[in-house]
């Protein structure tokens, strides 16, 4: 009797806990391309290539290292469809006592693997997920008992116990040079002519091309484009990536990260989501060294820290809060929420520059830094009421590094304020004026970041007051709301009048699917 370990698309580590648990001399491991995970929603074509050539590649280097492989490409004649179906498949051809998987990221994959040992009358054992920092359990440890859940101190946490960015250990730990955030040094605008260094860049393999042949024959009705393919596809290329970007953009990815420049979708940012999320590279041994490269004095601290935030504390965090809350969490609605996503979240054809930018860069790449998909895209989804049902399916799907657990709490929590508070302490709703200060995008725009009413006036600027006002009751009580309803009172009533007028129209003809 043999043992077979399935390893998941997102899963691409040889570190990962179920490989430890099977003899490569004689147990199996499984890896299948399935319509079932590449079409639950329709994916962007190179989010699908990715992960394609990755598996493919990760599966090459399983087999170098002695492993019995069985690997199913999606054309393969026997290829069944779905996880299940092909596990099926397998252990009626095999003598089979046990199959290991590494703990899923994503609930709904959770839900299913659970149900396999009893549809299949096989041993199911769900080893612990090691991509992340923290264990499966200790975000609720943390989270119990509190009566507000937040990002910054859970962050504290982590710095302290796994000692990063720590002069003083122990129950006394104090943060390196006495600071534990440097937000208010990383709000920069890009200064005009700055020389931004290059991503790095493959070209595609035999391997890649061949995936990137099959997407664009299986999958040519999914969103985005194809071309320009140059993702890192194995361990050494994100490692690659990794490197440089410490050596080139991390002295400046902190006072830069928020900015957003026109035609510049790449900037200052680490491009590193997609390789931590399918096991490519390990969350701390990109946080160590970042630590390493402040510690050598070839960043600064304000970078350093900023970019370890966003993996030691949001992306630990978003995880413990997923499954600290699912199933129940992908249905909050705070705001009740209905409206249609509009044509352009699509095609990218809109008059408002700065949306048009952000989604041509999605379109082409399956990238957006955070700023563009939380400040532009999400604040206008914010703002325009887009149910959250559509939005968090539009963003899991058109972004390379999306995947359910960390999609969700973003776009439900941060970008819409679904949940009502639970991640955010507020709506992330700005008018145009956020735009213009981090961007240069209100200077290629046909509409006016200055004027506040009227048809050429940035629909921004109207729909950021009638969304405060549409949502007083649930939100004039907020404290850190109450300067801004305090400046909505002191507003002349006719100009109030002209906004919420300028905002039906505007909503008017994104119902009736106008160009805007």
């Amino acid at each position: 009797m043999a043992k077979l370990c399935l390893i998941l698309g997102d899963q691409l580590s040889l570190d990962t806990s179920s490989l430890q648990k099977i003899d490569r001399n004689k147990d199996w491991v499984l890896m299948a391309e399935v319509r079932e995970e590449a079409s639950y929603v329709k994916h962007h074509k190179k989010k699908i290539a990715f992960i394609f050539s990755a598996m493919r590649h990760f599966a090459e280097k399983l087999k170098s290292a002695g492993y019995q492989v069985n690997y199913v490409e999606y054309q393969d004649k026997h290829n069944k469809g779905s996880l299940f179906e092909q596990l099926k498949v397998f252990a009626s051809s095999h003598a089979l006592d046990e199959i290991v998987i590494a703990h899923p990221a994503e609930y709904r994959l959770w839900e299913a693997v659970t149900k396999w040992e009893k549809r299949l009358k096989i041993k199911v054992t769900i080893t612990e997920d090691l991509r992340f920092v923290a264990d499966n359990g200790e975000f609720k440890r943390w989270a119990k008992g509190r009566k507000q859940l937040r990002m910054e101190y859970f962050y504290r946490e982590m710095r302290k116990k796994y000692n990063v960015l720590i002069e003083k250990e122990g129950k006394g730990a104090q943060p390196t040079a006495g600071k534990w955030n440097y937000d208010s040094e990383n709000r920069q605008a890009l200064p005009k002519n700055t020389s931004i260094p290059l991503p790095t860049q493959f070209a595609p393999d035999d391997i890649t091309q061949g995936v990137i042949d099959l997407v664009a024959t299986e999958f040519s009705h999914h969103f985005g484009e194809l071309a320009n393919f140059h993702y890192a596809v194995d361990r050494e290329q994100a490692l690659l990536v990794l490197n440089e970007f410490i050596d080139e953009r991390l002295p400046r990815f902190g006072q830069y990260q928020d900015a957003m420049s026109q035609n510049e979708p790449w900037l200052y940012h680490s491009h590193l989501g997609l390789y931590i999320n399918t096991g490519l590279l390990s969350p701390m041994e990109v946080i160590r060294a970042a630590e390493q490269a402040y510690e050598d004095n070839k960043a600064p601290l304000n970078s350093v820290e900023g970019f370890i935030r966003q993996i030691l504390g949001w992306r630990e965090y978003v995880r413990g809060f997923y499954w600290y809350l699912m199933p129940d969490y992908k249905d909050e609605n705070y705001f009740h929420a209905t409206r249609t996503l509009p044509s352009f979240f699509w095609s990218a054809k809109t008059d408002m520059n700065c949306l048009a930018q952000c989604i041509s860069d999605t379109k082409a790449n399956a990238y957006a830094h955070h700023i563009q998909r939380l400040m532009v895209i999400g604040n206008f989804a914010l703002l325009t009421g887009l149910s959250p049902e559509a939005v968090n399916e539009w963003y899991l799907l058109v972004y390379a590094d999306a995947y359910e657990w960390v999609e969700l709490p973003n776009v439900s929590g941060m970008v819409l304020f679904a949940d009502g508070g639970k991640l955010a302490s507020k709506p992330y709703a700005a008018s145009g004026a956020y735009i213009n200060k981090m961007s240069n995008y209100c200077q290629h725009c046909s509409y006016s970041v200055k004027h506040k009413t009227g048809s050429q006036a940035c629909p921004f600027n109207y729909l950021y007051w009638h969304f405060l006002i549409k949502h007083k009751d649930k939100l004039s009580n907020n404290p850190r709301m109450a300067m801004i309803y305090r400046t909505l009172q002191k507003m002349d009533e006719k100009h109030v009048q002209t906004m919420l007028d300028d905002a039906d129209i505007f909503l008017a003809k994104l119902d009736n699917n106008e160009e805007v």
